[in-house]
């Protein structure tokens, strides 16, 4: 069963005329924006590094795997720079692709708490596909390999936010690059698609008491050829340093979060899934898995402000 389904996996991963590819998911998005939006960038006040790894479907061999890393501050008022590194893997290498960009974000104030900002991104793709792995499951292609194509690529979004209060709207890849086969003379088959993706992501901070907030969040994720996606989560805040909840994916997982404030410059923040779907039942499936870091180089006078709590 194990061979047959990462067979099936990775040969989806690049099968010839794939209709759209989604950008790798994550539960804890609140933490990890910057992944999906530019305009992020800088809006925490302080330099900022934060990295998260996912292995998805614990148990199942070759599952797929997804790690990020980034690091933005801002560099003047309105200003703020930074770097994003995504990889997502599936089939113990079979497809890999990995995508590095530069980020820039402008903000306007819009009020005495509100902040608007605009952001860009520009990179590239590297995408790498190596059919020959299937042996390794019993499986046979014909399908010529993909070594470490590179498509550029660019994007764009807009945050606003407040002190309890953010929402975002992006599109990290504007490009629909097509990875074609060249063995075919007919210029219409290609061997993996990318579609632009749509984020919408929301959330605000509710003060319960002197000790307990409430952080409801949401992201919607939309792309062409695809299900609509949408992670709705809530998350009690102890102290703020402790925080515990549930997040739900529409049709597809339920999660459980939890968040721990180390110190002021360090946070440690964990995610379990359970797919709700007949996948989540399967005995090789022990669930998905993340780990979220973020430190961050706190001033004097950084340390006295209101906590950021997204």
């Amino acid at each position: 069963m194990k061979k047959l389904v990462i067979a099936v996996l990775s040969i989806f991963a690049g099968l010839v005329s794939a209709r759209a590819q989604q950008d790798a998911q994550y539960t804890q998005y609140m933490y990890n924006t910057i992944a999906v939006n530019p305009a992020y960038a800088g809006s925490r006040g302080v330099f900022s590094i934060a990295a998260l790894h996912r292995s998805q479907w614990v148990g199942l061999e070759g599952a797929p795997t997804s790690q990020t890393l980034n690091f933005h501050t801002p560099v003047s008022n309105s200003v703020g720079l930074g770097l994003s590194v995504v990889n997502d893997e599936i089939g113990n290498g079979t497809n890999q692709d990995t995508y590095i960009d530069g980020v820039f974000s402008y903000t306007v104030h819009t009020s005495e708490e509100g902040k608007l900002s605009f952001g860009l991104k520009a990179g590239g793709h590297l995408l790498n596909i190596d059919f020959s792995k299937l042996r390794n499951y019993g499986a046979e292609s014909n399908l010529p390999n993909i070594d470490n194509k590179f498509a550029p690529n660019f994007g764009a979004g807009v945050y606003y936010h407040t002190e309890r209060f953010y929402a975002g709207l992006s599109v990290p890849n504007f490009l629909q690059t097509e990875h074609f086969d060249n063995s075919n003379t007919d210029s219409s088959s290609f061997l993996a698609e990318e579609r632009m993706n749509l984020y919408l992501i929301t959330g605000y901070v509710f003060d319960m008491n002197q000790r307990w907030k409430f952080k409801p969040a949401a992201l919607v994720k939309a792309v062409k050829g695809a299900p609509l996606q949408i992670d709705l989560s809530a998350s009690f805040l102890f102290n703020d340093k402790f925080s515990l909840g549930a997040a739900y994916r529409w049709d597809a997982a339920v999660s459980a979060l939890f968040g721990f404030q180390l110190s002021d410059q360090l946070m440690l923040g964990l995610a379990y899934d359970r797919e709700v779907t007949d996948l989540g039942a399967a005995r090789f499936n022990d669930g998905s898995f993340e780990i979220f870091l973020r430190y961050e180089f706190l001033t004097r006078y950084k340390r006295v402000l209101t906590p950021r709590f997204f």
